[in-house]
């Protein structure tokens, strides 16, 4: 959201200070939104919504096991009633997963694992002063012949 930085740049006490007008026409903002959104910065869904959040996040760190549906239940009780598909997109956009409900990746979607072969080179080069074929001598004595094997 823009508006924030509109205040900020409108403000008396800024170090140069810029025109609401100016600033929303450089951002292609509409000057009325920002004014409304200046008389009421936080919204009456918005407010709902971080109380919801709220309740469904304490329930999930009393039970991080149990899923969407459970913590609904939870929040309910906590006062603060909600449709489990309410509760499943603030707890999605969250990531507040149940510990057994997420699978794990197969396939294509695994995180990658270590580099391959990077224990090759275990030398600590030093850059300043040398030229190019003494870092090529310090990396052969380094592998200690490796790349003769190959070139024979």
């Amino acid at each position: 959201m823009m508006y924030p930085l509109v205040r900020e740049l409108a403000a008396k006490d800024a170090p140069i200070r810029v025109p609401v007008t100016v600033t929303c026409r450089v951002l292609k903002l509409a000057r009325q939104p920002y004014y409304r959104w200046l008389a009421e910065p936080v919204g009456d869904a918005e407010l709902e919504e971080a109380y919801r959040a709220n309740a469904l996040f304490d329930a999930y760190t009393d039970d991080p096991e149990f899923g969407y549906r459970f913590l609904a239940d939870e929040a309910l009780d906590a006062g603060e009633p909600m449709a489990d598909r309410t509760a499943w997109r603030i707890c999605s956009d969250n990531g507040w997963w149940s510990a057994f409900g997420k699978k794990k990746a197969r396939g294509k979607a695994k995180k990658p694992g270590p580099p391959v072969h990077d224990d090759l080179v275990k030398v600590a080069l030093s850059t300043q002063g040398t030229s190019i074929e003494e870092m090529a001598d310090q990396i052969a004595t380094a592998v200690k012949g490796e790349f003769d094997e190959d070139v024979a």
